[in-house]
């Protein structure tokens, strides 16, 4: 993989070093879906997000953005190594209150918005953190069926044993 048309589509699931499980699907050029497995915001899953998406050189892919909860992301993922480099900036109210922010996102955008109002954001608590993809599949663009339930315990083992497909 060298060119970012073809990192579009890709369904990855990625475990960072400090163990949390996230999976993300490139839907098109400018946005994703994702779900969070284990972690802080573990449950949370989001349709939608707006991104910036790029290629930095060959086989290496950022994509960048910012939550309506204020949380800021920005992940460099080298599939062909099967690796990612992320840094998540989580608003102090998030680190603080993480589960307010564990839902369907897209049917609470108005209390992020009220929390960001309502708690504190700074400090920002930053998580800089390397992360092994585990699951890596091209779903075509604008697939719906990937994104589309809230994780479940087990779930990334189901896609990875090819028990959960999208096609």
């Amino acid at each position: 993989m060298k060119e970012l048309n073809e990192f579009i589509g890709s369904h990855l699931i990625y475990t960072y070093e400090n163990g949390w499980e996230y999976e993300m699907y490139i839907k098109n050029e400018n946005t994703i879906d994702y779900r969070i497995h284990s972690g802080m915001v573990g449950g949370r899953w989001v349709r939608d997000q707006k991104v910036n998406l790029v290629k930095i050189v060959d086989g290496v892919y950022k994509v960048s953005w910012t939550e309506p909860t204020g949380t800021d992301v920005s992940l460099n993922f080298m599939p062909n190594d099967k690796r990612m480099y992320g840094i998540i900036f989580f608003p102090k109210w998030v680190h603080e209150h993480p589960e307010i922010t564990v839902c369907y996102q897209n049917d609470y955008i108005d209390v992020m918005e009220e929390s960001r109002v309502k708690y504190e954001t700074y400090p920002k608590h930053v998580v800089p953190e390397f992360a092994d993809i585990t699951f890596f599949k091209n779903e075509g663009i604008n697939n719906e069926q990937v994104v589309a339930e809230a994780p479940y315990e087990g779930m990334t083992e189901d896609m990875r044993s090819g028990k959960l497909t999208f096609s």
